[in-house]
C-alpha cells in the first residue's frame, strides 16, 4: 500500500458522517418524546410565550438574534413537525442519500428548536452538536446517493477543522477545572464525590464510588493527563496522531459508563474518529471504498472554493479577544457556529434532591416521582444515555440554588396544578389521577450512596436525610396575580 493509501480518510469521513447522522438521529427521537411537556402549549415553558417576550423586549432585532422557524409558528403543530424533520434528515443522512443537503436540514431544525428550548436546550452537547454539524458540511457529500469509490479523499482543511473542535473540547475540559481554583480538583480529590454527585450516576458509578482513596485520586490525575496532554498529540504527524485517540475514547467510555450525559460522550468518540486514517480500519472496508487502489483527493477539489472560507470563518470565530475578530463573533454568535466547553469546572460535593410534593387538602403529602433522578431509595441508577431527560437533569441544577432562581420550577408546578397532561407525561406517576392537586410543595433532601454493607442487608442504593422545605405550599390561588 502507498504513502497515500496509508494516509488516505475516505473510510473515516463515511464513518464519521454516520456516526454524526446517529447522534442527530438520536437528539431529534430524544427531545421529540419531551418536547410538547418542556415547550408545548401546555408545557412549562411555552415557547409562543417565549418568543412574544423575546420580540416586546428586542422588536426586529429578535429574528437575528434569536434565528429560529419558530417565528413562522411555535406551535405544538410546528415542534412536533421540527422534530419529524430533523429526524427524516438524519435518517436519510444515515442512508447516504443527499448527505450534506440533509445535514443542514437537520443542523437548521435543531437551531431552531434550541432557539425555543429556553433553559431545557442549553447544555453543552446541544452546543457542541450544532457546531460538529455545522463543521461537517465541509466533509458531507453533496451528490443524491453516496459512492464511496466516486467520492474521493476529503480534504485536509476539513479534516483539521474538526480535529481543532476536538483539541478545544478536550484540553478546554481539563484547563477549566484547574482555572476555576476548585481545591477538590487541585487536590486530586474530586472523583471521591463525583459519582455520587453528578446529575444521573448510573449503577456502574455506585461501584466506581466504592473504590479505594487511593484509586480515585490516580484516576483525577490520569484524567488530567487525558483531558490536557492528549489533545497536543493532535498536532503531531499522523502515525502518532491516531494513537491519541486511544487514551480520548477510553476517557469517554468511561463517563458514559458511570454517569448519563445524553449523547455528549457519543459525539465526543465520533470526533475522535476523525484522528483515525483508513489503515486502521479493516480492509474488508478499505476495499469497499477503494477498491484496493490509492484514493486520489481530485474528487473534492472543486469544493475548496467553499470550503476554505468557510474554515478561516470558523478560526476567526476561536479568536475573540483579537479585534476585528470580537465583532466578527458577536454577529455570529446566535448561530452557533462556536462555543465555550468544560464541564464539572466546580465539583458538586454534596448531592441535594428535591422531592415535589401535592395534596388535595394541605394536610396529606403524595409525592411525584421522576423517571430517572433518584428517587426511592432503594431502586438502582440506570442507564438512560444517550437520551437525555431534560426535565430530571433541570431538577439536578435547581437543588443547587433557590426557588427564586428557578422560575421556571413554579411554572412546573402550576402545570401539575392545572393537571396538564404534556407535563405529566414526562414524570414516572401521577398520584392524583382523578383530579390535580390543590396545593404542591417542594422538600429538600440529602442523597448519599450507601456502601457495600449496607446495599447487601437493605438493598438499598442510596441514603436519605430530609433538610427542609426547597418550596412553600402554594396553590393555583398564589400564582394568580403573579407576574410570568
Amino acid at each position: 500500500m502507498s504513502d497515500r493509501a496509508k494516509t488516505a480518510f475516505t473510510v473515516t469521513r463515511w464513518v464519521f458522517v454516520r456516526w454524526l447522522a446517529v447522534t442527530y438521529l438520536i437528539a431529534f427521537v430524544s427531545l421529540w418524546s419531551q418536547i410538547h411537556g418542556l415547550i408545548g402549549s401546555q408545557g412549562i415553558l411555552p415557547s409562543t410565550e417565549f418568543l412574544e417576550a423575546v420580540h416586546r423586549q428586542l422588536g426586529s432585532r429578535a429574528y437575528w438574534l434569536l434565528p429560529t422557524l419558530g417565528w413562522l409558528s411555535a406551535s405544538d403543530g410546528m415542534l412536533h413537525g421540527l422534530c419529524a424533520a430533523g429526524t427524516a434528515a438524519a435518517a436519510l443522512a444515515l442512508l447516504g442519500l443527499a448527505e450534506a443537503p440533509c445535514l443542514i436540514i437537520a443542523w437548521i431544525c435543531y437551531l431552531s428548536i434550541s432557539g425555543l428550548g429556553q433553559i431545557f436546550l442549553s447544555y453543552q452537547w446541544d452546543a457542541l452538536l450544532l457546531e460538529t454539524g455545522f463543521a461537517a458540511l465541509l466533509l458531507a457529500s453533496w451528490r443524491l446517493r453516496y459512492r464511496p469509490t466516486d467520492q474521493g479523499d476529503p480534504s485536509r482543511i476539513s479534516l483539521w477543522v474538526l480535529r481543532w473542535l476536538l483539541f478545544r473540547l478536550m484540553f478546554t475540559s481539563g484547563m477549566v477545572k484547574l482555572a476555576s481554583g476548585d481545591a477538590t480538583w487541585r487536590q486530586l480529590t474530586a472523583l471521591r464525590v463525583h459519582y455520587e454527585t453528578q446529575p444521573l450516576p448510573t449503577a456502574i458509578g455506585w461501584y466506581a464510588h466504592q473504590l479505594p482513596v487511593w484509586f480515585q485520586t490516580f484516576s483525577c490525575a490520569a484524567m488530567f493527563a487525558i483531558e490536557i496532554g492528549a489533545p497536543f498529540v493532535i498536532f503531531t504527524p499522523q502515525r502518532f496522531r491516531r494513537w491519541a485517540a486511544v487514551p480520548l475514547i477510553f476517557l469517554q467510555i468511561l463517563i458514559l459508563l458511570t454517569g448519563n450525559y445524553g449523547f455528549f460522550n457519543w459525539l465526543a468518540i465520533g470526533l475522535c474518529l476523525i484522528l483515525l486514517d483508513d489503515a486502521c480500519w479493516p480492509e474488508i472496508l478499505r476495499k469497499r471504498f477503494t477498491g484496493g487502489q490509492p484514493v486520489s483527493a481530485a474528487a473534492s477539489r472543486w469544493r475548496l472554493g467553499i470550503q476554505v472560507p468557510l474554515a478561516l470563518l470558523l478560526v476567526a470565530l476561536n479568536v475573540p479577544t483579537l479585534q476585528p475578530f470580537a465583532e466578527l463573533q458577536d454577529t455570529f454568535q446566535p448561530l452557533r457556529l462556536v462555543s465555550r466547553y468544560g464541564l464539572f469546572a466546580v465539583m458538586t460535593t454534596e448531592r441535594r434532591e428535591i422531592e415535589i410534593q401535592g395534596s388535595a387538602d394541605g394536610k396529606e403529602w403524595k409525592p411525584y416521582l421522576f423517571k430517572y433522578k433518584p428517587g426511592p431509595t432503594n431502586r438502582p441508577p440506570g442507564f438512560v444515555a444517550p437520551h437525555q431527560p431534560r426535565l430530571d437533569w433541570q431538577m439536578w441544577f435547581a437543588a443547587l440554588g433557590d426557588y427564586r432562581q428557578n422560575s421556571w420550577l413554579i411554572l412546573f408546578c402550576q402545570r401539575l396544578m392545572e393537571g396538564s397532561p404534556a407535563v405529566l407525561r414526562l414524570l414516572e406517576n401521577n398520584p392524583f389521577p382523578e383530579k390535580p392537586p390543590v396545593y404542591v410543595r417542594a422538600v429538600m433532601y440529602r442523597y448519599r450512596f450507601t456502601d457495600g454493607e449496607t446495599r447487601k442487608l437493605s438493598g438499598a442504593w442510596w441514603t436519605q436525610e430530609r433538610l427542609g422545605f426547597y418550596l412553600p405550599t402554594i396553590s393555583l390561588r398564589d400564582l394568580v396575580d403573579q407576574p410570568k
